[in-house]
């Protein structure tokens, strides 16, 4: 079993990608069940909104003095989902980034290595680059902080198996960045039927001193008890979060700081309208709550603010 790092488990630096193109993605629907098609909504609404959205997501994240590092989307390759960074890379803070494979062909064009430069170009240090995306051509996928829920402080990845979560991957990044994997099921119900949720951080997130967890979707009791013995044993508050609040994303939600250090829980606006006043206040003794509105993007890319925001821990070059 790994020790316990040194590791801060939030980070004040966050990626995020400007859409251009953003709407309804056929591949990715094949799978996450959280999309909604768009019938006879048109491709140029659906991006006119998500970029309000955005923007404005921006402008309340900067506000509060969080450090926001804006890529402009580029039109061409086309990439729907680009708007989701946190699913192709990850930061780390020994220097090192990882880059994953992709369930969907259009998702793996996401993949921008001008970013790095970009990185590099503010300071941050990047010593070295694990490049997962191979094992796509195994059909083998790991789609970064989206299958995996990381605590850095302890040392320990969750992951939901899913045909987006392959274990043999989840057991090759934990070895090669000294993680204690930690695997489980984890279900939704989707037009009458029990079917794998394609993302853990659906349904979990991890903060500093707290984890948001819908204990109902891990229909296996060993798995359910494994999971909430895990993060029990490293002093997490387990706020526990019902399959209908899933469905208005109140698991994707991401703990950040600003450069002061106030503390921040970043959800979405319908995932904080559907939190009882207790799991409020047991946010909130740790951590102000932050909603933005992603109405468009989560209806439409079946996935909340959490997943349009990739942390970044690298370190700095000294100057």
């Amino acid at each position: 079993m790994n020790k316990k790092g040194n590791d801060s488990q939030i980070t004040s630096t966050i990626l995020m990608i400007r859409p251009v193109a953003f709407k309804y993605n056929t591949e990715t629907a094949i799978n996450n069940y959280y999309q909604t098609p768009p019938n006879k909504v048109k491709n140029d609404f659906i991006q006119e909104n998500a970029l309000i959205e955005f923007n404005s997501c921006v402008k309340t994240l900067k506000d509060v003095g969080i450090d926001v590092i804006v890529v402009e989307d580029t039109l061409d390759p086309p990439t729907p989902d680009s708007i989701f960074p946190n699913n192709w890379i990850s930061f780390h803070s020994d220097g090192r980034i990882v880059l994953y494979p992709m369930f969907a062909n259009n998702r793996r064009l996401e993949r921008r290595m001008d970013i790095l430069d970009l990185l590099r170009n503010k300071n941050f240090q990047i010593n070295e680059i694990l490049d997962y995306s191979k094992f796509e051509e195994e059909e083998i996928f790991l789609e970064g902080t989206g299958s995996m829920i990381l605590d850095r402080t302890a040392k320990k990845v969750y992951c939901a198996l899913s045909p987006r979560a392959d274990l043999t991957l989840l057991n090759k990044f934990c070895n090669d960045l000294g993680y204690t994997p930690i695997s489980f099921t984890a279900y939704q119900w989707s037009e009458n039927k029990r079917l794998p949720i394609y993302h853990t951080n659906v349904l979990m997130a991890i903060g500093e001193s707290f984890a948001i967890l819908c204990t109902s979707s891990i229909d296996d009791l060993e798995e359910k008890n494994k999971v909430i013995s895990e993060l029990k044993s490293d002093g997490k508050v387990i706020i526990d979060i019902t399959e209908k609040q899933v469905n208005n994303f109140a698991g994707n939600a991401l703990q950040v700081k600003n450069l002061r250090g106030d503390k921040f829980l970043i959800l979405s606006t319908t995932a904080k309208a559907i939190l009882s006043e207790e799991q409020i206040k047991s946010i909130e003794k740790s951590s102000k709550i932050l909603s933005v509105n992603v109405g468009t993007i989560q209806k439409y890319g079946g996935g909340s603010i959490r997943c349009m925001m990739a942390e970044i821990f690298l370190p700095m070059n000294r100057v």
